[in-house]
């Protein structure tokens, strides 16, 4: 891969770079590239799989990738814009990010996810640059607008879905405002986040399952759920 037009570096990502995998786990790599990457360079090699174009998997900063078999090893590849990257990081620096949606992500991923993965991940060929530790700024203004947003999220519920006794939309609501505490949670730790897997573990943030496990199909029991999550992400998320 290291050996592709265009790529300048490549990355060992996920579980296996952060020593949490399995014997089962796949393998992430991460390939950087600055100017014209062409994701046909990737598909002639020959390995079997299936090869997005660039922009495959929704555009923004996970502009796509690939889904490999190599030596009997899934391993999924993910394109890195290297002129994308840098401005990422200078824009973490300054408190600022976006939260863009990504299939498989319950509340989308912050644009700083790019920049997590320069500290966390583990370089393989080629140099990368890296964060020097986790910007104040962004400990500031991730944590207060992720905090925000779960709690828009479940006043939103309260108000439109728990009366209605739409318990589909009062569950979603649940799962998307907990997974957005997590990220408060982390931020203001200054814990680099790359997914959603293990987010709610490391945020303290699992007693929300008893809250989903409680929801009934009854009048009142969407309401309590949604005071209840309120209530534990308050605790996990103030100051």
């Amino acid at each position: 891969m290291a050996a592709l037009p265009a790529v300048e570096a490549v990355a060992l990502g996920g579980s296996r770079a952060q020593g949490t995998h399995t014997a089962g786990s796949d393998w992430d790599l991460a390939v950087y590239y600055r100017g014209a990457f062409d994701p046909a360079d990737l598909r002639s090699v020959g390995w079997e799989g299936e090869v997005s174009e660039i922009g495959g998997w929704g555009g923004g900063v996970f502009n796509g990738g690939a889904w490999l078999t190599i030596d009997g090893r899934k391993v999924d590849v993910h394109y890195r814009d290297l002129d994308v990257v840098e401005h990422e990081l200078a824009e973490a620096k300054a408190g600022r990010f976006r939260v863009e949606p990504l299939l498989f992500h319950l509340a989308g991923i912050p644009s700083y996810l790019v920049v997590a993965e320069l500290a966390v991940n583990q370089v393989l060929r080629g140099e990368l640059p890296r964060p020097e530790g986790y910007p104040a700024e962004l400990r500031r203004t991730a944590s207060e607008r992720w905090a925000g947003t779960a709690r828009a999220t479940l006043a939103y519920a309260k108000a439109n879905h728990a009366p209605r006794g739409r318990l589909t939309e009062v569950a979603g609501a649940l799962a998307t405002a907990a997974v957005q505490a997590g990220h408060a949670v982390l931020a203001a730790r200054g814990e680099w986040v790359t997914n959603e897997k293990r987010l709610l573990e490391r945020a303290g943030l699992r007693r929300i399952d008893e809250v989903m496990a409680a929801l009934r199909p009854d009048p009142a029991t969407p309401a309590d759920a949604i005071e209840s999550a309120e209530r534990i992400i308050d605790r996990a998320t103030r100051p």
